[in-house]
């Protein structure tokens, strides 16, 4: 997978763009069902986006989850210690550890 390939995928998912700007509106509670169910599935596959990329250091940095991640934390949708939360910040730190430098 490829970066271009990888955000792609992600971008499908992220529930930042439309969902918690509802949620900073006021028309969607974060804990709305629907809402956690795609935040869910979007966990996943930014989850599944880290164990099957492989690129170098400065191109998985783009990957970076921690701002996304802070959003949602931000308007309530996720806590800090969500185990998926957890589990994406660990898996990035260990691929950006495993990752290698650009040429």
């Amino acid at each position: 997978m490829t970066l271009d390939q990888a955000i792609s995928t992600l971008s499908q998912s992220d529930p930042i763009v439309k969902l918690v700007q509802q949620v900073k509106l006021g028309r969607m509670k974060p804990s709305d069902a629907g809402l956690r169910a795609i935040t869910e599935a979007w966990l996943g596959t930014y989850h599944k986006v880290l164990d099957t990329v492989q690129l170098e250091r400065a191109a998985l940095v783009r990957l970076d989850p921690a701002p996304r991640l802070a959003v949602l934390i931000d308007t309530g949708v996720l806590t800090a210690d969500h185990p998926a939360v957890v589990g994406l910040g660990t898996l990035f730190d260990k691929r950006l550890a495993e990752a290698k430098p650009a040429p």
